[in-house]
């Protein structure tokens, strides 16, 4: 293998091997870890700087892995640290880690020092941080006599904490002997160094319990100094001061901070009033984001603090008499920090390589290397490095250059120790992704079949598709330098077993995958925009079409969140419903389908609409006697948008509470001048109104009250109608409220007979709608009008109108009454009209009152029901229908008045001609032998005139339901019988009857009725139904059908197949053989008998009654019907009301009678 150098194109390679073998990346696969040879790692060890609590062991921890497991070792404060003879220490088994027994009498001081841990194998030595030992300290506050503070009011103070120096430093905090921590605020505060300072002290800060807390964390103990006193005594008047500044001193300081940390700046000042602290960097901005103000603004802190960070932070105290300022440089430094840190290098024999390290700080740090932690140049030479400053150059190495290097980069703030190590190794190839993996992607996206693999030297990666596939080659694929194949855009037949190979000059080796590629998930009904009126219910579909191997998974969002918990939203299957929608529902509805392979989705939006809120501050301008301007703001239009207000008032003089309609404006409009009427309290209110409908009310605009004035108008629908006939009732409607424009309105009543040369007659009446006038002469004209005033003067002259006096009943009959009878059911009556004199009222029409005396076919009375028609206006004529056949009739005229009727006109007789009778009242057909039927029947109920016959019509009807001839015989009209002779034995026959006058024939009715069979055959019949041998025959019968089904349901369950079965699976599914709803039969297998309409009169008993057919001019057609009834034999009877049947040999209407004979001819 030619010796090459790691280029651009290998670093692919060299990144994947590092990721596997450094533990500090991504593990290696477990089973290639026990095979191959690793140099030892550090994965865990202590802080470099590690306080432990004196009271506990001392555990400093130390892991590494490496293959083969390496062992451990120690130094202590540089030299090798023997764990075997110190009976305290020992050492946790496969582990570098150190427990130090101090609860067993040693003591955490004799173990302070600087420890260091190596693990080695045989490829090399990784080595720790040098871990420093400290254990903590929380010391007492030393003995000290503290004298009372006597302060002047005003004066500054600081009472001093200085804690016992500790280790850690400990957290300082003061409270008083109730340990309640001391109140601070911008006059008293905490400093940085513990102490509290006092701007200015005031009569409230005497006390005897200042109390200093040092609080030790590590240790977990408080330490407490001793109770300070504080006296402030008065003197008047307090002197004002400018402030000073107590910490820090002087003019300027300066401040050292790492990179990194936080940068804490402090100025706390003295002064009356109590100072104001404000911070500048001079020559630039404090750094946003990372700037904050604590303690009252007097700390300034900065977080994450950088070399840009460095200059001068300038601190302004100010109060009203002045300002101090105190300047503080601050200067950045840096401990070392890494740009490039080594990464672990794995070569194959005759390769080459680098480990580079790359740190910064300030000052810029020193670059140091050591080779297996001794340093590299007193270590083992090893002829294929070349170290160059912070580079170490690999050539051509073999498996002997194997080792740990560590890199160390120092200055003054610390140090940063890197291991890095180069591990040689000849492997063949491995492939790790693992056998027949299969892969599934959508259609048209790209597909990424792995083949993780591993080999040293870096082995060659060929692709082949199917089992003799050729390699895959071409534009169509992209091959990744980790062994990935990808395909850019897969397609439905890149479906196959893909096979990988890996070679390298040490063996080869194949794995095989498996891609399938699924179709889209696709929404072929998204979602659409809705518009929903609040309280409404909506919907949105989503509907989706997917790969049938993918499960999908629908999801919704309301504004790319969670639904709401509410139940008012249902999901279901294909879409989202919300009911009883509220304005909170406004937003965008997500539609999301998830497979396991792809992701869509669909968003619509929904807009809740609603009534607009009521409009709102309402504002009256510019008032003037007859307008004024209203405005007001409109409320929200709740996403649809206004179309127009309306203004409506309130008369609160005249009709409190009331509000009427004013105006409207559109809904563009917030302004409106209205004009107004005279002696009116105004009040106003707007009412906003979109598509959705109207708003609530605004709130009532303020009160104005509009001065009086004489009336605009008068009364208006002024009318004059007497009640009696000597008096005229004259009638107005009266002004309402705000039309009165004044207070006292009255009404002036003027009058005067029309057509008479009179002189007005007028009265005044107060605020009333009506004024009698009596002693008028009967229904005479009158001149009419009625006038407005009130305490301001008249309305204007009021127009005239007509009216009349009181009517009396008419005087006069009409004459000369005749009538002319058009048919038996129709007359028309001529009368004179009545003089209009004679009226006396208002001529309203005539009324014919008309009665039937008799019928002139039954010679009876009966009770006289006398029937009126009324005929409007100036009519002389009239029509008389429904009148009854062959019947005497009388009738009288008279006119009508608003007041009443006149007389009556002398009884005019007049009589109706013969009609066609009714149908017989009923037809029954009984005694049934081989060969006769008798008939009976009832007269008509309504002859209509004489009768003169009956006809009756009969027909054979057979098996197949066909008609035979026709026969017609004539009855006479006195007979209520008939015995038909010589018919056909077990004949079904088919009868029509009706009766006749002289002007023709009634609707008929119909029956059914069939002869007897021939006794000989019905008796043998008879006995084989009746016979044992017959009986116990159908009994087994039926008892090995049984068996048969109940053998069928066991094999059936038992899964067994017979080609009942295959025929009923066949037939299993109902969508293929419907069940009719109607009759319970299924559709493929219904009887030619169940198409055949049922008719009238069919299967029907010989004896039972039939109902009567309808002529054509029966008031049933009008929608009058009477109700059947039930005959004492329980046949039916009734009133039937129909069209006329047709003619008898026009149709099939007739079947057999179920009797029990048919029924056993039918069965043999």
């Amino acid at each position: 293998m030619m010796k090459k150098s790691i280029s651009a194109s290998k670093a692919s390679l060299v990144l994947f091997l590092c990721q596997m073998i450094s533990a500090l990346d991504v593990p290696l696969d477990s089973k290639l870890l026990e095979e191959l040879s690793q140099p030892p790692t550090i994965t865990q060890q202590s802080p470099k700087d590690y306080i432990v609590d004196p009271r506990e062991n001392i555990v400093i921890q130390c892991e590494a892995k490496g293959k083969p497991p390496p062992s451990f070792s120690w130094t202590r404060n540089g030299t090798h640290f023997d764990i075997d003879k110190d009976a305290q220490v020992t050492m946790k088994p496969n582990s570098g880690t150190l427990v130090i027994n101090i609860m067993n009498g040693g003591k955490a001081e004799a173990y302070e020092g600087v420890y260091q841990c190596t693990a080695r194998n045989e490829r090399g030595a990784a080595i720790s941080n040098n871990i420093i030992i400290r254990p903590s300290r929380s010391p007492l506050w030393t003995k000290e006599k503290l004298e009372p503070n006597q302060v002047r009011e005003g004066d500054s103070l600081v009472l001093h904490c200085r804690p016992p120096v500790g280790l850690p430093p400990p957290i300082i905090f003061w409270m008083d002997n109730a340990f309640q921590r001391l109140p601070q605020s911008e006059r008293v505060s905490q400093g940085l160094n513990g102490d509290l300072y006092f701007s200015n002290v005031q009569p409230e800060d005497t006390r005897e319990d200042y109390i200093c807390y040092a609080r030790f964390n590590h240790t977990q103990t408080i330490q407490q100094k001793q109770p300070i006193s504080v006296k402030v005594f008065s003197t008047k008047p307090v002197t004002e001061r400018q402030p000073i500044l107590l910490t820090p001193t002087g003019s300027t300081s300066t401040k050292v901070e790492l990179r990194g940390n936080v940068l804490l700046l402090e100025c706390i000042a003295a002064g009356l009033p109590t100072p104001v602290i404000r911070w500048i960097k001079e020559g630039g901005e404090l750094p946003a984001n990372r700037t904050f103000f604590e303690n009252f603004k007097k700390t300034l802190k900065i977080i994450d603090v950088s070399e840009a960070d460095s200059g001068n932070y300038k601190c302004i105290a100010r109060n009203i008499l002045g300002s101090a300022h105190h300047v503080i440089s601050v200067t950045v430094k840096a401990a070392p920090y890494w740009i490039t840190a080594p990464r672990n290098l794995v070569l194959s024999p005759g390769e080459d390589g680098t480990l580079i390290c790359r740190a910064n700080g300030n000052p810029k740090p020193n670059i140091s290397w050591l080779a297996n932690g001794v340093p590299i140049a007193i270590a083992p030479e090893d002829p294929s490095r070349k170290v160059d400053g912070d580079t170490i150059i690999f050539s051509h190495v073999q498996e002997r250059s194997s080792a740990v290097y560590q890199c160390n980069a120092s200055n003054e703030y610390g140090y940063l120790l890197a291991n890095a190590f180069v591990n040689v190794l000849a492997e063949p190839p491995r492939i790790l992704t693992p056998a027949n993996k299969l892969y599934q992607v959508i259609a048209d996206s790209p597909a990424l079949l792995d083949c993780a693999y591993f080999g040293s030297p870096k082995p060659e990666i060929e692709w082949f598709k199917g089992v003799k596939g050729s390699i895959l080659r071409g534009d169509e694929y992209v091959f990744h330098d980790n062994g990935t194949l990808e395909i850019p855009v897969a397609q439905k037949d890149s479906t196959g077993t893909y096979t990988c190979v890996a070679r390298n000059e040490l063996g080869k080796i194949q794995n095989e995958v498996r891609l399938e590629v699924k179709d889209p998930t696709m929404i072929i009904k998204q979602p659409e925009y809705k518009v929903i009126q609040r309280y409404g219910q909506v919907s949105f579909e989503c509907i989706i079409k997917h790969d049938f191997t993918l499960l999908p998974t629908v999801i919704w969002l309301k504004d790319n969140d969670e639904l709401p918990d509410d139940e008012r939203f249902l999901v279901g299957k294909d879409n989202l419903t919300i009911m009883n929608v509220t304005d909170k529902d406004d937003g965008t509805y997500t539609c999301i389908v998830n497979t396991t392979l792809d992701s869509v989705s669909a968003s619509a939006v929904l807009t809740v609409v609603a009534r607009p809120n009521p409009p709102f501050d309402l504002e009256l301008t510019g008032q003037l006697e007859r307008s004024v301007e209203l405005s007001w703001i409109p409320g929200d239009e709740n996403n649809s948008p206004i179309t127009n207000f309306v203004i409506e008032y309130e008369d609160g003089l005249h009709e409190p509470g009331v509000w009427h309609y004013q105006t409207e404006v559109p809904g563009t409009q917030t302004t409106v001048q209205l004009k107004l009427s005279p002696y009116v309290n105004y009040s106003f209110r707007v009412i906003a109104v979109n598509e959705i409908g109207r708003s609530q009310p605004s709130e009532p605009s303020e009160q104005y009250l509009t001065k009086s004035a004489n009336p605009d108008e008068n009364p208006s629908n002024v009318q004059g109608i007497g009640s009696e006939p000597d008096n005229l009732v004259i009638t107005w409607e009266s002004l309402k409220g705000f039309q009165s424009n004044g207070p006292g309105l009255q009404y002036k009543v003027s009058w005067r007979q029309k057509d008479v040369d009179d002189e007005w007659t007028s009265v005044i009446v107060a605020n009333v709608s009506k004024y009698i006038v009596s002693g008028t002469p009967t229904f005479v004209p009158y001149e009419i009008k009625v006038q407005a005033l009130n305490d301001l003067g008249y309305a204007p002259e009021p127009s005239e109108v007509i009216g009349h006096s009181g009517e009396d009943l008419p005087m006069v009959a009409p004459g000369n009454v005749q009538v002319h009878v058009i048919n038996s059911t129709l007359a028309k009556v001529h009368w004179d009209p009545v003089p209009l004199k004679s009226v006396r009222g208002h001529l309203q029409g005539y009324k014919v009152y008309y009665w039937k005396v008799q019928s002139l076919s039954r010679r009876s009375r009966r009770h006289v029901e006398k029937k009126i028609l009324t005929f409007r206006g100036n009519k002389t004529f009239g029509m008389l229908p429904g009148l009854e056949p062959f019947s005497s009739y009388k009738l009288n005229v008279r006119v009508v008045n608003g007041k009443g009727e006149g007389p009556a006109s002398p009884d005019k007789v007049f009589k109706t001609p013969e009609g066609v009778p009714s149908s017989p009242s009923f037809l029954k057909i009984t005694n049934p032998t081989l060969d006769s039927l008798t008939l009976e029947w009832g007269s008509p109920t309504h002859p209509n005139g004489v009768l003169t016959s009956y006809i009756l019509k009969f027909q054979p009807i057979n098996n197949t339901h066909e008609l035979g001839p026709l026969v017609e015989i004539r009855i006479p009209a006195n007979e209520s019988s008939l015995i038909l002779k010589n018919l056909n034995y077990s004949t079904r026959y088919k009868f029509y009857f009706n009766a006749q006058t002289s002007v023709g024939s009634g609707s008929q009715i119909t029956e059914e009725a069939v002869t007897i069979m021939d006794e000989a055959m019905a008796s043998r019949q008879v006995d084989i139904a009746t016979q044992g041998w017959f009986i116990g025959l159908m009994c087994a019968v039926a008892l090995l059908i049984l068996i048969l089904l109940i053998v069928c349901f066991i094999r059936r369950n038992k899964g067994g197949k017979y080609p009942v079965k295959e025929k009923e699976d066949a037939h299993a599914d109902p969508e293929i053989q419907p069940m009719k709803e109607d009759d319970g039969t299924f559709g493929e297998y219904s009887d030619a008998e169940d198409h055949k309409p049922l008719k009238k009169g069919s299967r029907t008993p010989s004896d039972r009654t039939v109902k009567k057919e309808d002529s054509d001019d029966s008031l049933v057609d009008y929608g009058e019907g009477v109700n059947g009834q039930f005959n004492e034999d329980g046949s039916f009877i009734g009133q039937y009301s129909g069209k006329k049947e047709k003619e008898p040999a026009e149709g099939n209407e007739s079947s057999e009678a179920p009797s029990p004979v048919n029924a056993m001819n039918s069965f043999v």
